[in-house]
């Protein structure tokens, strides 16, 4: 009990408290990293300031001041929150109470959410954890067309008011899915443009299509929030909004986290103390992946939310001097009990290679049901959780164990800035840079290239067979990537199948 009281960190007004006793971080620990905490509280204290934290792009990083606008360097920024959500509220209660309808006479029943990364998986989170009593929200999240089409054909077109987000208007991804909503909605007989919304950049693509094509409202995304913290800006508020959920508590949630952990005494600074948790299980190398099991439903989506949160922020080849580091922390996860039936028993007797986040969750709204003599299922998922905790500490596996009183907007937006903040303090610890991703535009530069390709192979197809290799000569290209190009040809069905599928099967028949 000692260790556990010694370990412990709780905010009882908040009704969050967290359990360090599993992976315990011991005063001659804290004691060897007081210079790293020292610089971490100095850094995310300029990145509060306004200070470039992004400097590939040139941007500030200001996600803090979403939540407590008065923090904003200057009036300007402080304008650029405080008017998006008054025109959110505004907006979305006029879409709810029916005082804007759709162009059909009907009110709108779903909000389609056209978005990739960030732009989907914050709203997508919210949309899962929190109790819908305003629109039903569907997402295109993925250029995959089967998928696409799957989610199109549940959505009721005439009732339905699309959302596309993208800051740049320009995502591939989140272009595509317009694309293809937008053709859904005319083969339907269904006018896109008076039932689109955009969140995008001010000037941006988007915003000039929007613009010109008359579409129901557009709002400014800001410049200097990235995807995987734009939860709480515009790009989550909207959506949420739509849904019915209170963003005034999600903020006020969010708000009071970033209070709490700003303070420099460590040992009530929750937010460092799980960054020194990660550093210390992971020997400050990532050595070690992180599991994420919330017990509750609600939050099964909440690893997928971390995983981008967490891994776009700190898998950085380069440290802030240019050394060649590999920095990364895996983070993996689903739910307990669920867990439990599927990898809890490598967690236990494998590799150890891992820590566990716990999530717990004190209240349950209907646990009234016993299920077995005087247990109700709520007593089973208590028990489950506590004893996967002891099993995995008597295998020597270390733990943190979060709870939370319940999930609504409130305790949401505490978790999002609590691990927001852990981030930053991390990123600093390990000294690289939480705020760009160099290897995502890489990746983007590459599927570019490919594109080009498969251009210059279909405008090469001849009637004449030729293998891979052959029409590669020609065209001066890569073997390999020209028969892979020639597959996706023969397989997507397109006018040119025959010649493909001839070049793919002579590629090997030769």
């Amino acid at each position: 009990m000692k260790l556990y009281a010694q370990q412990l960190v709780r905010y009882p007004e908040m009704g969050i408290s967290l359990d360090f006793s599993k992976l315990p971080l011991t005063p001659e620990f804290l004691a060897e990293m007081q210079p790293l905490i020292e610089r971490a509280y100095a850094d995310i204290k300029s990145l509060e300031s306004g200070a470039i934290a992004n400097p590939d792009e040139n941007r500030m990083v200001g996600h803090y001041w979403l939540r407590n606008a008065s923090l904003a360097p200057n009036a300007e920024l402080k304008a650029e929150i405080d008017r998006p959500i008054a025109d959110i509220k505004e907006f979305a209660s006029r879409i709810l109470d029916g005082s804007i309808q759709a162009p059909s006479g009907r009110k709108y029943t779903t909000a389609l959410i056209i978005g990739i990364g960030g732009s989907a998986l914050g709203p997508e989170l919210v949309a899962d954890a929190l109790p819908n009593t305003g629109l039903k929200l569907a997402f295109l999240d993925n250029t995959d067309p089967d998928g696409m089409q799957k989610v199109l054909d549940t959505v009721p077109l005439q009732e339905t008011i699309a959302v596309v987000i993208s800051k740049s208007g320009g995502t591939p991804e989140t272009r595509n899915g317009m694309v293809f909503a937008q053709d859904f909605f005319r083969k339907n007989g269904v006018a896109f443009a008076p039932q689109a919304v955009a969140i995008t950049g001010c000037g941006s693509k988007l915003d000039k299509v929007a613009e010109a094509e008359g579409w129901l409202k557009r709002f400014p995304m800001e410049d200097w929030v990235g995807g995987r913290t734009s939860v709480t800006s515009v790009v989550g508020l909207l959506p949420a909004a739509l849904q019915g959920v209170d963003i005034d508590s999600l903020l006020k949630g969010a708000a009071d986290m970033d209070a709490k952990t700003r303070c420099t005494d460590t040992a009530h600074n929750a937010a460092m103390k799980l960054a020194l948790a990660w550093y210390k299980a992971g020997e400050g190398k990532g050595k070690k992946d992180m599991v994420v099991l919330p017990y509750k439903d609600a939050l099964v989506l909440f690893s997928k939310y971390l995983q981008q949160l967490i891994m776009e922020s700190i898998g950085k080849k380069l440290d802030l001097d240019g050394n060649i580091v590999h920095q990364g922390l895996a983070v993996y996860g689903n739910k307990g009990s669920t867990d439990q039936h599927a990898y809890v028993q490598q967690l236990r007797d494998g590799i150890d290679n891992f820590f566990v986040t716990f999530i717990e969750v004190r209240k349950a709204a209907h646990d009234q049901v016993l299920v077995e003599n005087a247990f109700t299922s709520g007593d089973f998922l208590q028990g489950f959780l506590r004893g996967t905790r002891e099993a995995l500490a008597e295998s020597g596996r270390a733990s943190i164990t979060i709870s939370i009183d319940e999930v609504d907007a409130y305790s949401l937006g505490m978790l999002i800035a609590l691990f927001e903040r852990a981030v930053s303090y991390y990123a600093s610890l390990v000294h690289i840079n939480a705020y760009h991703q160099p290897g995502v535009e890489a990746g983007k530069k590459a599927a570019g290239i490919f594109l080009a390709l498969l251009q210059q192979v279909r405008d090469a197809l001849a009637s004449t067979p030729e293998t891979a290799g052959q029409i590669a000569g020609r065209i001066g290209a890569d073997e390999e990537a020209v028969y892979h190009c020639l597959v996706h040809i023969a397989e997507s069905g397109s006018a040119t199948w025959t010649q493909a599928d001839c070049a793919c099967r002579d590629t090997f028949a030769k």
